[in-house]
C-alpha cells in the first residue's frame, strides 16, 4: 500500500512559493470558522517512519495556522504517571474540544506497533489491540470529531539517503538519534507490520492518509491541501440535528404482572438497628483493612452509585467513606455537564477521574446517565444513546483490564417509597434543598425509567463489572449491602494480585 507514496513526488520552490500564501489565507479562515462556530473538533494523528518530516510538519502546522488554537500533544514511552493509568488515559486527557485543532505527534498506534515489532506482543495480543483502536476511532468520530489521520511514508533507500543528509550537515546532523538509526536497522520488521496494521485500522470513519515524505516541499503541500479539504467539508456540510425531547413518552415497560429485574427485587428488606449497626461496624471494618493491605497499591477501585431519586445514594456513600482514609478516597458528583464537558466527547469527563492504584473513586451518578437521563428525557438520539452500551462495556474493560475493581450499584425503591421521601425533605428544613420540581416532574416516566434500567442492567452487567441491585426501602440494609459487596470486591481482588 506504500508504492505511490515511493514514486518521485516533487515540487519546484517557485511553484511551493505560489501556492503556499493561499493555502494559508484558506487554512486560517477555516479555523477561524471551526473556533466561531464550535460544532466540533478537529484530531490531526502524525505517525509514520522515522525521518519522514513529521516533526518538520508539524512546527508548519503551527506557522500557517493560529498556534493559539492548534494544541500539540506529543506522545513517547509513558511516563510514570501514565503508566499508572490505563493506556488510553492520557489520550483522553489531551483530547481537543469542539472548535480547536488537537495534533498528536505519535498516539496509541505507537506502542501496539513497537511492541509487535521488538516481539513483546504476540500476534493475537496484537490484533486485539487493533480491534480497540478501531473501537475507540469509531466512537470518538461517532461523537463528532474530524479525525485525520496522516501515516508519514519513505522507502528503506529514502530513509537512508535522507540520514545521511541530515548527518553530513553540521546544523542538523543533531536530528539523528541514536535511536533513529536503530530504527533503521528495523526498517523491514515495522514495515512488515506496519502495513497490515494500516489496512486493519484504515476505516469509513477514520481512514490512514498516507504522506509521500521524500521531497519536504511537496509533503508540505500534500498535508496542507488534505487537511483543508477535510476541514472545508465538515464546515460546510449541514450542522447535524440536534435530538429532540420526544413529543409523548414511549415507555414500553413491563405490565403490572410481569417481572423484570427491579420488579423482581424485594425492596423491603428488614433489618433492625440493633443489627445494623453490628452489620455496618463488621462490613466497613473489612473494607477498611482490604484498603490498607500491602498489596492493594497494586489495583484500583471506582464505585458507580446510581438509583432512583431519593434512593439514598448518598447516605451509602458517606457509611462507605466513613471506613476509609480521606486521603485514599474521592467522590465525583456528576450533574448535568458543564460547557466545558459539552465540548467533548461524553466518556471524556470520566476518564480524567480515573483512579491511580492504591486510590478508591466514588462516581455519584455516571457515565450510566447517557442510557439513563440522556436516553428518557430526549437529550441524546436513539442511534446515540443505543451504541454507549458498547461504549460503556468497553470503558470498563478496559479500567479492569489494568487493575481497577469496577463496582457499580443500583439503588432501587419503591415508587410509593420514594413519594414518602419526597414529602419528608419537604417537610424537613434541612433537608428541603434535596427535593426540586424536576424530582416530581420525573415521577411522571417512572415507567420509562424502569424500562431504561432494565435494559442498561441486561446489556451492560458483564462478568468483569457487573450490577448489583440493592434493594433500598430500608436505608439501613441498603448501606450494609453496599458496603459488605464492596468489601467482597476488593478482598477478591487482593486474592488475584500477586
Amino acid at each position: 500500500m506504500f508504492e505511490a507514496a515511493e514514486l518521485d513526488h516533487k515540487v519546484d520552490k517557485a511553484a511551493f512559493k505560489a501556492e503556499e500564501a493561499e493555502l494559508r489565507r484558506a487554512l486560517i479562515q477555516a479555523q477561524r470558522e471551526l473556533g466561531e462556530r464550535k460544532r466540533f473538533p478537529v484530531l490531526v494523528l502524525i505517525a509514520g517512519v522515522e525521518g519522514a518530516g513529521k516533526s518538520e510538519t508539524v512546527h508548519l502546522l503551527n506557522e500557517w495556522m493560529d498556534p493559539r488554537f492548534v494544541e500539540v500533544t506529543g506522545f513517547a514511552i509513558p511516563t510514570e504517571e501514565e503508566a499508572a493509568h490505563p493506556p488510553n488515559w492520557r489520550f483522553w486527557k489531551a483530547l481537543p474540544a469542539k472548535g480547536r485543532i488537537g495534533v498528536f505527534f505519535g498516539a496509541w498506534q505507537t506502542m501496539p506497533i513497537l511492541e509487535r515489532v521488538l516481539g513483546h506482543l504476540a500476534p493475537d495480543g496484537f490484533a486485539a489491540r487493533m480491534e480497540e483502536i478501531i473501537r475507540l476511532e469509531r466512537m470518538l468520530t461517532d461523537e463528532g470529531v474530524l479525525l485525520i489521520k496522516y501515516w508519514f511514508h519513505l522507502s528503506k533507500a529514502q530513509q537512508k539517503k535522507r540520514i545521511k543528509a541530515l548527518e553530513k550537515d553540521k546544523g542538523t546532523s543533531w536530528k539523528v538519534t541514536r535511536y533513529d538509526r536503530k530504527l533503521y536497522d528495523h526498517y523491514d520488521d515495522f514495515i512488515d507490520v506496519c502495513e497490515p496494521f494500516l489496512r486493519e485500522t484504515s476505516t469509513g470513519n477514520a481512514p490512514w492518509t498516507v504522506v509521500p515524505a521524500a521531497d519536504d516541499r511537496y509533503r508540505a503541500l500534500f498535508v496542507g491541501r488534505h487537511l483543508l479539504a477535510a476541514m472545508r467539508a465538515r464546515l460546510d456540510a449541514p450542522a447535524p440535528a440536534a435530538a429532540k425531547p420526544p413529543a409523548k413518552l414511549k415507555a414500553k415497560a413491563a405490565p403490572p404482572d410481569q417481572v423484570n429485574v427491579i420488579r423482581a427485587l424485594t425492596l423491603k428488606q428488614e433489618m433492625s438497628r440493633d443489627d445494623y449497626d453490628k452489620a455496618l461496624a463488621e462490613a466497613q471494618g473489612r473494607l477498611a483493612r482490604a484498603t490498607r493491605h500491602k498489596r492493594y497499591g497494586k489495583i484500583r477501585v471506582i464505585a458507580v452509585f446510581e438509583g432512583n431519586d431519593a434512593a439514598g445514594k448518598g447516605g451509602a456513600i458517606r457509611r462507605l467513606g466513613a471506613a476509609l482514609d480521606p486521603r485514599a478516597y474521592r467522590i465525583v458528583p456528576v450533574a448535568a455537564p458543564s460547557e466545558e464537558e459539552r465540548a467533548q466527547p461524553y466518556l471524556w469527563r470520566f476518564w480524567r477521574h480515573v483512579p491511580r492504584p492504591g486510590r478508591l473513586t466514588i462516581f455519584d451518578r455516571s457515565w450510566y446517565g447517557r442510557v439513563l437521563v440522556e436516553r428518557v428525557e430526549g437529550f441524546a438520539a436513539e442511534p446515540d444513546w443505543r451504541r454507549a452500551y458498547g461504549e460503556i462495556n468497553d470503558f470498563e474493560e478496559q479500567l479492569v483490564a489494568h487493575g481497577a475493581v469496577v463496582a457499580k450499584f443500583w439503588l432501587a425503591i419503591s415508587k410509593d417509597e420514594q413519594h414518602r421521601r419526597f414529602k419528608e425533605r419537604e417537610a424537613t428544613a434541612f433537608k428541603q434543598h434535596k427535593i426540586t420540581e424536576e424530582d416530581w416532574r420525573n415521577r411522571e416516566k417512572w415507567d420509562a425509567y424502569e424500562e431504561a434500567v432494565c435494559e442498561m442492567v441486561e446489556r451492560t452487567s458483564t462478568g468483569q463489572a457487573p450490577w448489583t441491585l440493592v434493594e433500598a426501602d430500608n436505608k439501613l440494609h441498603a448501606r450494609v449491602k453496599v458496603i459488605s459487596t464492596l468489601a467482597d470486591m476488593v478482598e477478591d481482588a487482593l486474592k488475584r494480585t500477586k
